[in-house]
């Protein structure tokens, strides 16, 4: 078989069409050289292969820096509205290679890195992955940042710096083992402190009511230091901000609070204030009311709106001489997206600067609250949707919760005007839930405190109009919408697919990276053999590169030639890892039952996290590598049939294997997953989704043609039917001789020799309360996955059939999202204009 091609390799085609761009390969050189001698090492023979990585990553910033600064100006004259996605979580992943993607650099960086000796990949793969978001939320809060430069628009990310990241996960003995991710134990090139915007955050305390207004006073003050990382736009010149706090605590922190002597305990405890910003709550679509996270969440918003009313008061018109005094142009000015309800806190925020700080009336200030900010929800879950303890609020935030209380007072008032003597519906829509613990409804005080409220999917939209939020959508149907989300094509083909991205350009040019819906010209080529032939070839490319990197993690050989079906996301019940477990153990009971029949040979490969307290994840997971151990090594079943536990699965992972999957496993039960973005990945990289009527997936099959993906299980309406019939899971137990061979290989401890009641639990919950219904759908997942293995068997066909998806692809770029979002919640117009790069004439 011929050697494939590294991404160097690919990299050189595509020089060839122009999709990375020729800068002064000599001028690179010099500044690569410049940065390791005067900026890093006095001696180059002592040069670590980081101190490369550095000297590349910081000649590449130079080229950011001109951008980001011309940029500034650019907004600062023109004066545009500014939108601020507010996020906890930022997934961004590496920077250099996605930087040098878009400044179109790549191919001249590679260039200078051969000419001195060293290889591009090598010194990427130092990078340090940005781990600063759980899964998807996070990640699409990246893709957006991507393509709001990428649009032109005036746009800034804010969040939190934490100095630990997602965990890095470990693999022991068959069992995730959590390590802190250190991140920033090296350095990070890409980020610049900026001290001058520094910002108090004021907790705890008290409200004073006085003649001349409300003040909060004793209060605890932490001080937020910004970090800004560049975010360039593709090839448009213009680069973004996305600004993270990070928590210190100021100079007389506690020291007042001492008697003489107690100094060093003083110092000591400066460390309660900043623990705010040092560590990421691992929980995925689960709610942990902790202290320490409410904290976090009022900490990014106190030190953003500060910002945010800093800047506007400031923009006038380019100029530093006039201020703009009047508030009241706000909405006009500034757009706040809220991404879930984490940031929620900017709504009473927001209304504590107004009232309180500039004086407006209540009526002034809600008015501009509401036009300025909006809402994202991204769960139906009901353990994902955040209820904070009253008792907290007061504790923490006095003057928010007397706000808070007063907005719901207000909104209680107009919702008995609309609906006289309707009680049962006042209860269900108040802000505070009534109970043994009072509860703040963080998703109710957003919808109430802004004018857009919208899903992540279709289905998604829906589903939060006819159950969750009900009686808000009948109050108000205008505020409701849907914004299927997207991912961004530069970051999920150009970079970690080159040989695709160039296959597709030969065909149809290079414009579709900014245009992903001129992939559609894809069609026309379906039946053309030399297409299906290179497209195909550079799936086996990526198939074989991926294996050779299983052989070196995983001492493992992988046949290249067998299908790879995979299936990584965050480990959740509601994701249905267990459904995939199933089909494993029935295919291997299957090879056993009948070793001599010609069997589609498939390596599975499974990954994601599991949250560190939940015990059904961390159980899965060890189901998953007890089956591999059983599966991989029986010498009756060969390399016919794999299971590999993808460790640490992130962003660079993903990068990775997403381009060398042939089958994408979406099989969460219908109406739980709200979007899934994962699938939208692999459906570009040209693999075959096996799915459920689920989140996107459900616009997919619209966009591909249900054809053209294996759709199986029950549809939601299916769901609800079950749900009122009550879900019997015994009853497909008794009735699927499979399904029962399957569960009693678990619970007698087939796949745990050693301990046979390892899995009681779970075969507990799948036999007596399993939410999602894992049984119901497990016949036809069974038959879909034969159709699936029937087809792989005709690699033609099989290949047209992605060739169909790729084609489908346009809809699910993040730049289609983010018009969506511009044009329809922001009142903000994208652009494609270029602006002039720092060395051009303005």
């Amino acid at each position: 078989m011929a050697k494939p091609l590294t991404d160097q390799d690919k990299r050189k085609q595509i020089s060839v069409r122009g999709l990375a761009g020729v800068e002064n390969v000599t001028d690179l050189k010099t500044n690569f050289n410049r940065h390791l001698h005067f900026t890093l090492v006095k001696d180059r023979n002592v040069a670590t292969k980081r101190d490369y990585y550095f000297a590349l990553a910081n000649t590449v910033r130079d080229y950011l820096v001109g951008r980001w600064i011309r940029t500034q100006q650019h907004y600062y004259e023109k004066d545009p509205k500014r939108v601020y996605y507010l996020s906890l979580e930022f997934y961004m992943g590496r920077t250099l290679q996605n930087t040098m993607v878009n400044l179109a650099l790549e191919n001249a960086c590679d260039e200078a890195t051969y000419q001195l000796g060293l290889d591009m990949e090598e010194l990427q793969d130092i990078e340090e992955d940005a781990g600063l978001g759980n899964g998807g939320l996070g990640r699409l809060a990246a893709c957006f940042l991507d393509s709001m430069a990428s649009l032109g628009l005036a746009a800034y990310g804010y969040g939190i710096r934490y100095e630990f990241g997602i965990f890095n996960q470990k693999i022991v003995d068959g069992w995730q083992v959590e390590e802190a991710d250190d991140w920033l134990r090296y350095g990070n090139p890409w980020e610049k402190a900026r001290p001058e915007y520094m910002r108090p955050v004021h907790f705890y305390g008290r409200v004073e009511h006085t003649a001349d207004g409300v003040k909060w006073v004793d209060t605890q003050v932490v001080l937020a230091l910004p970090y800004d990382t560049p975010v360039p736009g593709y090839r448009n010149n213009i680069v973004n901000t996305m600004r993270l706090w990070s928590a210190k605590a100021p100079c007389d922190f506690n020291l007042k609070d001492f008697n003489v002597g107690g100094y060093i305990q003083a110092v000591l405890d400066r460390n309660l204030a900043e623990n705010i910003s040092r560590v990421l709550y691992p929980n995925d679509n689960f709610f942990e009311g902790k202290e320490l996270r409410l904290k976090q969440e009022y900490f990014v918003v106190a030190a953003t709106l500060q910002d945010i009313v800093r800047r506007f008061k400031a923009s006038k018109f380019g100029s530093t001489e006039f201020v703009r005094l009047d508030l009241s142009s706000l909405p006009d000015k500034v757009a706040i997206q809220l991404n879930d309800t984490h940031p929620a806190m900017a709504i009473p925020e927001l209304m504590r600067i107004l009232v309180d700080v500039e004086k407006l009336t209540w009526e002034k200030a809600w008015d501009i609250v509401v036009r300025t900010c909006a809402y994202t929800n991204h769960t139906v879950l009901p353990e994902a949707l955040e209820r904070w303890p009253v008792d907290l609020f007061h504790n923490l935030l006095p003057r928010h919760l007397e706000i808070i209380y007063e907005i719901n007072r207000r909104h209680l008032e107009r919702i008995t005007k609309l609906y006289p003597g309707d009680l049962d519906r006042l209860r269900r829509m108040s802000l505070i839930e009534e109970g043994d613990i009072k509860k703040i409804n963080m998703a109710h005080l957003c919808i109430v405190g802004s004018h857009a409220v919208n899903g992540v999917a279709r289905i998604h939209s829906e589903i939060i109009k006819d159950t969750v939020f009900k009686d808000f959508y009948e109050t108000d149907p205008e505020k409701f919408q849907n914004k299927t989300n997207g991912i961004t094509p530069r970051r999920w083909l150009v970079m970690c697919n080159p040989g695709l991205a160039e296959v597709i350009a030969e065909r149809i040019g290079e414009d579709y990276i900014r245009d992903l819906d001129q992939l559609k010209k894809l069609l026309d080529f379906v039946d053309d053999d030399s297409f299906i032939q290179d497209v195909a070839k550079v799936k086996q490319e990526n198939k074989m590169k991926f294996a050779a990197y299983l052989e070196e993690q995983y001492k493992m050989k992988i046949n290249p030639n067998s299908m790879f079906d995979v299936h990584v996301k965050r480990i959740h019940e509601y994701k249905r890892q267990l459904l995939n477990c199933l089909h494993i153990i029935t295919l291997y009971n299957r090879i056993k039952k009948e070793p001599n029949k010609s069997w589609t040979p498939r390596t599975i490969m499974i990954g994601g996290k599991a949250a560190p307290g939940y015990h059904t994840a961390k159980m899965i997971i060890k189901l998953i590598t007890s089956i591999g151990d059983i599966v991989n090594n029986d010498p009756v079943v060969g390399d016919r049939l794999k299971v590999i536990y993808l460790e640490n699965y992130r962003v660079t992972l993903a990068e990775k294997v997403i381009p060398a999957s042939d089958l994408s496993e979406q099989i969460s039960t219908a109406g739980t997953e709200a979007s899934g973005t994962g699938n939208m990945k692999f459906m570009l990289n040209g693999a075959l989704t096996i799915g459920t009527m689920d989140g996107a997936n459900v616009e997919m099959a619209e966009e591909a043609g249900e054809e053209n993906l294996f759709i199986f299980g029950m549809r939601v309406p299916d769901v609800e039917a079950l749900d009122k019939k009550g879900y019997d899971a015994a009853s497909y137990y008794r009735r699927i001789p499979e399904l029962k061979q399957a569960m009693d290989q678990i619970s007698g401890g087939f796949f745990s020799p050693s301990q046979p009641d390892l899995f009681k639990d779970l075969v507990n919950m799948l036999m007596n309360h399993d939410r999602f219904k894992v049984f119901a759908d497990y016949e036809d997942y069974i038959q879909c996955q034969e159709k699936v293995s029937a087809l792989y068997k005709d690699p033609k066909e099989w290949t047209k059939m992605v060739i169909h998806n790729i084609a489908g692809c346009g809809k699910f770029s993040s730049d289609r999202t983010i018009s969506q979002y511009a044009r329809e919640i922001w009142g903000m117009e994208p652009s494609l204009e270029k602006i002039p790069a720092p060395d051009d004439p303005r």
